[in-house]
C-alpha cells in the first residue's frame, strides 16, 4: 500500500526550513510515499522539489482555481477554489502530516489532522498546550528530516491507521 504524507508549512519560509522541507519530501519519495502538499510556494515546493528530485509522486491541492499556480515540482494539480478551506483536503487525502516551520495555516492543518486522528509529525513547527498548561504529545516533535520522514511512513502504514 502507498501511503500519502502530506507536507505542510508556510508559503514563505528561511532558507534553513526550506532545506529541511526538501531533505523531507526527498525521504518520502525514497520511501515510496506520496507527497501531498497545498501546491505552492516555500515549504510546499520544496518538498516538491525534494520528493520530485528522488524520483517521487507530488500532489498539490491549490486554494484557487488557477492550475497555473503550482509550483513545477506538482505532478498532480488539484485546484480546489476553496481558499483556506483546502488545508481540510490536504490532511483528510493523507496518512500522515509533517508540520515544517509554518504560520497560522500551517497550525490550523495541525488542528485538523489531530482531530481526525492522523498522525502529525513537527519539525521546528509549533508546540500545543492544552488549556490546562500540558504540552500536548500527540504532535511528535523531532528535529531530524530523514528521521520525521521515516517516523511519519511508520506511524502511516500502521494497521488501522486513518485513510490506510
Amino acid at each position: 500500500m502507498t501511503v500519502h504524507i502530506a507536507v505542510i508549512g508556510g508559503s514563505e519560509a528561511n532558507e534553513p526550513t526550506l532545506a529541511i522541507a526538501e531533505e523531507i519530501g526527498y525521504a518520502l519519495a525514497s520511501a515510496g510515499a506520496v507527497t501531498v502538499t497545498g501546491g505552492l510556494g516555500g515549504v510546499m515546493a520544496a518538498a516538491c522539489r525534494g520528493a520530485k528530485s528522488a524520483g517521487g509522486l507530488t500532489i498539490g491541492i491549490l486554494p484557487g482555481t488557477h492550475r497555473a499556480a503550482a509550483n513545477e515540482w506538482v505532478d498532480v494539480v488539484i485546484p480546489s477554489g476553496l481558499g483556506e478551506a483546502r488545508n481540510a483536503l490536504v490532511v483528510r487525502s493523507s496518512t500522515a502530516v509533517i508540520a515544517v516551520g509554518g504560520e497560522y495555516g500551517t497550525l490550523s492543518e495541525i488542528a485538523l489532522a489531530l482531530r481526525a486522528g492522523i498522525p502529525v509529525i513537527g519539525v521546528g513547527t509549533w508546540r500545543l498546550i492544552r488549556p490546562d498548561g500540558v504540552v500536548d504529545t500527540k504532535l511528535v516533535r523531532i528535529r531530524d528530516p530523514r528521521k520525521a520522514a521515516a517516523e511519519a511512513v511508520r506511524l502511516a502504514s500502521r494497521p488501522g491507521s486513518a485513510h490506510a
